[in-house]
């Protein structure tokens, strides 16, 4: 996907991997994924749209990858992931938690030095047809994301009742909703692009979020 609607003439397109996270073919993530993907397109930067089933790996073992290295399909993903400034994750929740085969693909590519999450922008969405559309599993998918380095959107979005969720065009059923993804999606962008094209101010990283400025901290910085 691409598109030729950019923010301004003479800068590079910002580039978003829009990952579905559902083995499942016609699943509900990988049907928002695919909207997130057309939103974030139209909001004026380049998307690459996965999906888990493109890329196959076993159960993390440190023995397996001591013995035959990483596996193809976590060599694929990083290889997507580094290729991107930011990506978005469309995520199911199994049990009010992660899917066991995302947190297993985040494992295995955090394992290839330099990782590709740290750094990253990424924004969080879900669909389910519970009445939580999944946000539990947001919440728990921060905390390996964050812990690599990844810049979490703090917008999360939440599709309840997502078998009734979707028209036959693949837009959002609720046009209230629809708007809200669309103002995440290109508010989102808006961050990405800023902190990536026009950088200026040093970023720095706190060990523990909340300390005030007379707690002692240990202060990472980037210029």
């Amino acid at each position: 996907m691409t598109t030729d609607t950019a923010h301004g003439a003479g800068h590079d397109l910002v580039r978003v991997l829009v990952f579905g996270a559902s083995m499942r073919a016609d699943s509900l993530n990988g049907r928002l994924a695919s909207l997130v993907a057309k939103l974030v397109e139209r909001a004026g930067a380049t998307v690459d749209l996965a999906h888990m089933r493109e890329f196959s790996m076993p159960v993390y073992d440190g023995d397996v990858e001591s013995a035959e290295g990483l596996p193809p399909g976590a060599l694929a993903l990083h290889e997507r992931l580094k290729a991107c400034d930011a990506f978005v994750i469309s995520a199911p929740e199994y049990n009010a938690s992660v899917p066991g085969v995302l947190k297993n693909a985040v494992d295995w590519v955090s394992r290839v030095k330099p990782q590709p999450f740290k750094d990253k922008h990424a924004l969080l969405v879900s669909a389910s047809p519970s009445m939580v559309g999944g946000n539990r599993g947001l919440w728990a998918l921060r905390v390996p994301l964050e812990h690599l380095g990844t810049r979490v959107y703090p917008d999360m979005f939440s599709l309840a009742k997502a078998h009734e969720g979707f028209t036959e065009s693949g837009d959002l059923a609720d046009s209230g909703l629809q708007e809200r993804l669309a103002d995440a999606a290109a508010s989102f962008l808006r961050l990405v692009e800023a902190d990536t094209r026009y950088v200026c101010l040093r970023r720095r990283w706190y060990e523990f979020l909340g300390d005030g400025t007379d707690a002692p901290v240990t202060q990472r910085a980037q210029d």
